[in-house]
């Protein structure tokens, strides 16, 4: 990764409520936020989910609130219907890190890591924040 002393923060939005979710992200003064979630369109997600036009769901509560929206399939937890998704995703992100992860270097920032589950320790985002810390990069778990 060409910029590696970079910061990035992470968040789930799991159990909170859009305005609190965008609070916290705009406390922080995030810019961007890379979702890194498998399947964004779920319907069930409700004010979360990635719609078919960017004029409904994650990325007009995120434009309306002055803060921009990327998808990211390719950090997807493919393993998460795996009891043993923790092992398998890691094992992934090992091998593959810097293809899976190389898109983060185009990003503007501040940005940060989104997934469903509210606490990092339950989410494989601490997954990815691992290794990008291991080349070098600070996080922040908005928690």
């Amino acid at each position: 990764m060409s910029d590696a002393s970079r910061g990035f923060f992470t968040i789930g939005y799991g159990g909170r409520p859009p305005e609190e979710f965008t609070g916290l992200l705009r406390a922080h003064g995030v810019k961007l936020v890379a979702d890194v979630r498998a399947r964004p369109d779920r319907a069930s997600m409700g004010a979360y989910t990635k719609a078919k036009t960017a004029d409904k769901g994650i990325e007009k509560l995120l434009a309306d609130a002055g803060i921009a929206y990327q998808w990211l399939p390719e950090l997807g937890n493919v393993f998460l219907d795996r009891d043993e998704w923790t092992a398998r995703y890691t094992e992934l992100i090992d091998r593959a890190g810097d293809l899976l992860t190389d898109r983060l270097v185009e990003l503007p920032g501040p940005f940060c890591l989104l997934c469903a589950e509210k606490r990092v320790a339950d989410c494989h985002r601490r997954t990815i924040a691992d290794f990008l810390v291991r080349q070098g990069w600070r996080v922040v778990h908005i928690e």
